[in-house]
């Protein structure tokens, strides 16, 4: 079986940092059992956006394809659902791994196929899901400015025309630096507590990171004259951060906070209380729980893998919340901030 590894990278983006409980690659429709509902609102859409970027942009995305061959050949690369709250949000991503940079041929043929790609998979999550709203990403580490400069604004209108016809998919190009910072940095900083063996990019990981002199995943100090190490905080509130559901940053960076003892044992002790965890963090729960308390078994609402502190383990709460009622991410963003200031 043929192994992308880009394909592996972002399985493992989406389990880990957006939570999907369900995530699959080389997605395809089963086009012979499979209904395809919504077809005549499907077709009026396709019809719509074709000539749509002939229009705007003198781009053939669809040539002389029709629905029923566009649908036969569609594939999405890695395809993830995550629920939460009681409900459902669908990650369809197209990746594509070229070193020499990306390249179908000049840049309206890349441009075109790009194009196609994304409102082909929103026909396919409308058609066979029935949903109308999600993201849809297609991922590249390295696409030139020529390219770029054509592909962003077509991204643009390619929700346009979708917003036209009732759909809600956000469209997103996320390539080059965009790529490192807010795909590539968050798989590894969760590097640490993954122990999927079918996760064959982080397991890679993990074997370089028993060997590696700098371990992948580690936050560095930005000012090298600095004597003390500490997590970069100037960035938290943007860029990988972002893209990580609340709880894979919170654990990610207080499994690096702890392995580094960038936390005291006063605090550590503070952490096992309901009332400073209440008050810092917005916790219903203690932050840290000592693992001789269950005897070394995971608690209820506590992460798996024991974390070591000062000579004894510690399971860290997995009870954070990112809703409009109960956001935990600004107290948490703040601690780290504060804790920053201190060390100034």
């Amino acid at each position: 079986m043929k192994i992308e590894i880009g394909e592996s990278l972002l399985l493992s983006w989406l389990r880990h940092a957006k939570s999907c409980q369900l995530v699959q690659t080389n997605w395809k429709p089963s086009v012979s059992s499979w209904k395809f509902e919504n077809e005549e609102n499907i077709q009026n859409f396709m019809d719509d956006s074709k000539q749509f970027f002939i229009d705007r942009h003198n781009l053939q995305i669809y040539k002389a394809n029709s629905l029923e061959q566009l649908i036969q050949q569609a594939e999405i690369d890695v395809l993830g659902i995550s629920y939460a709250e009681g409900e459902q949000k669908f990650y369809a991503i197209d990746v594509a791994f070229h070193e020499a940079g990306l390249n179908y041929g000049s840049k309206e043929i890349t441009t075109a196929r790009v194009i196609k790609k994304c409102l082909r998979t929103a026909m396919c999550i409308n058609g066979y899901f029935g949903h109308k709203e999600g993201e849809i990403i297609f991922a590249s580490p390295k696409i030139y400015n020529n390219i770029m400069e054509l592909l962003q604004p077509c991204v643009e209108d390619a929700m346009t025309i979708l917003r036209r016809h009732g759909f809600n998919f956000r469209v997103r190009v996320i390539a080059n630096d965009d790529f490192r910072i807010k795909i590539l940095n968050p798989v590894l900083s969760s590097a640490s507590f993954v122990a999927d063996t079918s996760e064959l990019f982080m397991r890679s990981i993990q074997m370089y990171n028993l060997f590696g002199s700098n371990k992948l995943g580690e936050v560095k100090e930005q000012q090298p004259k600095r004597t003390t190490r500490k997590v970069n905080v100037d960035s938290l509130d943007t860029d990988s951060t972002d893209e990580m559901k609340i709880g894979a940053f919170v654990r990610s960076t207080l499994v690096q906070m702890f392995r580094d003892k960038e936390v005291s044992r006063q605090e550590v002790d503070l952490m096992q209380t309901q009332q400073y965890s209440k008050d810092t963090f917005d916790l219903q729960y203690p932050l840290l729980r000592k693992a001789t308390l269950s005897n070394g078994k995971k608690p209820p609402r506590y992460w798996a893998n024991a974390v070591e502190l000062y000579g004894s383990k510690y399971f860290i709460c997995s009870e954070w919340y990112e809703t409009a009622a109960n956001n935990d991410r600004p107290y948490f963003l703040k601690w780290l901030k504060d804790k920053a200031k201190r060390k100034d």
